[in-house]
């Protein structure tokens, strides 16, 4: 029985882990941590978890623990992954990673020296879909690839009090919604990217509200990734592939299972279609607990993070936006 804890009494826990962890008979929610007793204790009661903890490092202190899902703001996401390493536990971060390349990198040297594993919660990479887009693209059918346009619209109004848009706990639309279509472009490609250009609006705190960038990739492939907080009861993720012989387009790669729809088009002739399958947390957790126990790689972890927090510092140094710690 693998057994979880989960620092920070989040609100994305009970979909990302907590439920799906509840339709599983070999791991369980046995622990949660806060910065207070009293907020550990109401979240644990309101998620049947049986221990809560007080302080981040007394539920790190707690042997019995085997996997920590870090679901706390971006700039505490190296600190205490580390630490969660070093006390011998495995590590499920939320996206992004770390607060930049050099956070992530060193969170890839305390996984490596520690022999535990540190994957990123992208989610949606280990949904069927994402597979299929894969192979869609590397079968030929598009023919060369040319260009990808990848954007996430999401409604985020501005609040002060949110960790979602204060740039000092790593928010902004590119950290908190454009991190995906980073992910989406360079896991579809198979290369690392060079920035061209990129601009943003700031939000009141200076935080990127809306950003845009424009990448080119060795093959000479170009994308465009784009990211908006500022959409009004907005929930729009959406990826174009275009190639010499066809087009492929995906509205919501981000959650299929909530609805989604691929579109294909060569030689003049459309096929629609969605991909079956269960949540995407599910197949996360399910990749997370057979990857821990026969030790083979995930998609997520070690180079592919660092590369993704890479590719996010430089559009921020190409869009002039400096946020204190890249």
């Amino acid at each position: 029985m693998l057994r979880i804890g989960i620092l920070g009494a989040a609100g994305i826990a009970p979909q990302a882990i907590i439920r799906p962890a509840s339709r599983r008979d070999d791991v369980v929610i046995a622990a949660v941590a806060s910065r207070s007793e009293q907020s550990a204790i109401a979240y644990g009661q309101a998620n049947a978890i049986p221990a809560a903890y007080g302080s981040y490092q007394a539920l790190l202190d707690d042997d019995s623990i085997d996997l920590v899902y870090n679901a706390l703001p971006a700039s505490e996401h190296a600190r205490w992954s580390i630490a969660a390493l070093e006390s011998g536990k495995h590590v499920l971060c939320e996206k992004p990673i770390a607060m930049n390349a050099a956070e992530a990198e060193e969170m890839a040297s305390a996984a490596a020296r520690t022999g535990r594993r540190l994957i990123e919660a992208f989610h949606d990479r280990y949904h069927p879909l994402s597979e299929y887009l894969l192979g869609v693209r590397t079968s030929g059918e598009l023919g060369q690839l040319l260009s990808l346009d990848a954007a996430f619209t999401g409604s985020v109004p501005f609040d002060p009090a949110s960790i979602r848009h204060d740039p000092a706990l790593g928010g902004g639309a590119l950290m908190d919604l454009g991190c995906y279509p980073v992910h989406w472009v360079r896991f579809l490609v198979g290369e690392e990217p060079e920035v061209v250009t990129a601009s943003y609006s700031p939000n009141p705190m200076g935080a990127d509200e809306t950003i845009e960038a424009m990448l080119r990739f060795p093959s000479g492939v170009e994308a465009r990734v784009a990211a908006s907080m500022a959409g009004k009861d907005t929930f729009r993720p959406s990826l174009v592939v275009e190639g010499t012989r066809g087009r492929l387009e995906v509205d919501n790669p981000l959650l299929p299972h909530r609805g989604h729809s691929v579109r294909i088009t060569t030689n003049g002739v459309l096929r629609t279609l969605t991909i079956g399958g269960a949540e995407t947390y599910d197949y996360q957790l399910d990749a997370v607990v057979k990857a821990i126990l026969s030790r083979e790689p995930l998609p997520t972890e070690s180079e592919d993070f660092v590369a993704n927090m890479t590719t996010i510092d430089a559009i921020y140094r190409a869009a002039g936006l400096h946020r204190g710690r890249a």
